[in-house]
């Protein structure tokens, strides 16, 4: 699926719709979003990234796709680290963004189960970047200035 791109891409700002359940459509977006990011070598993906206005993202931990579908972010720690950050939707642009370290959400695994989870350090950064873009937040929107850097982390 081809990424969409674009700060003012209509689809990465327009609000996304909570999944009622997990139906073979939904199976369908969810595979091709797992070989889009497995194609772009990215950490992370939301639906609106490929077309979607739906609630729903992969991330990759230690090698392994984790589903997250109707994401939300329960709780942030008070502790947090500035780490520059790209993006799939925004080749080019680096941002240095804080974000607290450690967050808890609750979201519906691929069979459409409950699960609440803790999040920290690296982790807990790429959940939030994606959680952002389903709710229409871009890292161009966190206010500071884009970089050239190339050590940034493209989620």
């Amino acid at each position: 699926m081809p990424i969409q791109t674009g700060a003012d891409n209509p689809i990465l700002r327009k609000k996304t719709e909570l999944i009622p359940k997990v139906t073979k459509d939904i199976l369908k977006i969810l595979k091709d979003m797992t070989d889009t990011l497995e194609d772009k070598g990215g950490l992370g993906i939301a639906a609106p990234q490929v077309g979607h206005s739906l609630r729903m993202c992969l991330a990759k931990f230690n090698e392994k796709t984790n589903v997250m579908i109707n994401p939300q972010i329960t709780w942030k720690g008070e502790e947090t680290d500035v780490v520059e950050e790209g993006c799939l939707s925004l080749p080019g642009i680096d941002v240095k963004i804080e974000r607290p370290t450690e967050i808890t959400i609750t979201y519906l695994d691929i069979k459409g189960k409950g699960q609440e989870r803790k999040f920290i350090e690296f982790d807990a950064r790429v959940v939030q970047h994606e959680v952002d873009h389903l709710d229409n937040v871009l890292i161009t929107d966190h206010g500071n200035a884009p970089s050239d850097s190339k050590s940034a982390v493209e989620l």
